[in-house]
């Protein structure tokens, strides 16, 4: 059975804590792969930035260049509407009946595993990876493993604000997001 990582998240920008939280679990659990997955429109939170589909997904191509065992996974993209999770992991099982599916999240996201549509289905469909956050809590009534990861404080938000102020993103961000931040006029960067 192939042991396959899903990091999914808006990507808007996405950021090393990105990088270093995949590449943590993926050595931790031995997975294959871990597949970065822009949401198209996530049910809980609101795209900022005015930025497009297409360079989020650019973003993250560019963000994982270099990395054979960190791939693109545009399920969500491909589909119109709210993506749910439940419905997209149905997709790919359908695909991949030969994966073993691990959906990494943020401690943020643990908390809010209840809301989530689907929960007791998708529970029993894969396996769900927590990282640690801070000022999050990790307990969750749903089976979770939980990874340990460097502890790195930062958040699309900040980095948009960042952008957006002409601030430094050096070593905050992959090279090559920078540059197409810059490139692109993104969160008004100049």
């Amino acid at each position: 059975m192939r042991k396959i990582g899903i990091l999914g998240g808006t990507f808007n920008p996405p950021h090393i804590g990105h990088l270093v939280m995949a590449n943590e679990v993926k050595h931790a659990l031995g997975l294959e792969e871990v597949r970065f997955m822009p949401n198209a429109a996530p049910p809980h939170k609101k795209l900022e930035g005015n930025v497009s589909d297409e360079s989020r997904l650019r973003m993250t191509e560019l963000a994982i260049e270099g990395n054979d065992s960190f791939l693109i996974e545009k399920a969500e993209m491909n589909r119109s509407g709210i993506s749910y999770t439940v419905d997209t992991m149905r997709e790919l099982m359908n695909k991949e009946p030969d994966a073993s599916f691990y959906f990494i999240i943020g401690a943020d996201m643990i908390e809010y595993l209840p809301n989530w549509r689907g929960i007791d289905e998708l529970s029993k469909m894969i396996t769900f990876v927590g990282v640690n956050r801070p000022g999050y809590s990790s307990d969750t009534p749903y089976p979770i493993t939980l990874i340990q990861t460097p502890e790195i404080h930062l958040s699309s938000t900040v980095l948009r604000k960042k952008a957006a102020n002409g601030e430094p993103l050096l070593y905050l961000l992959p090279d090559g997001v920078i540059r197409y931040i810059k490139e692109n006029g993104l969160y008004g960067a100049v």
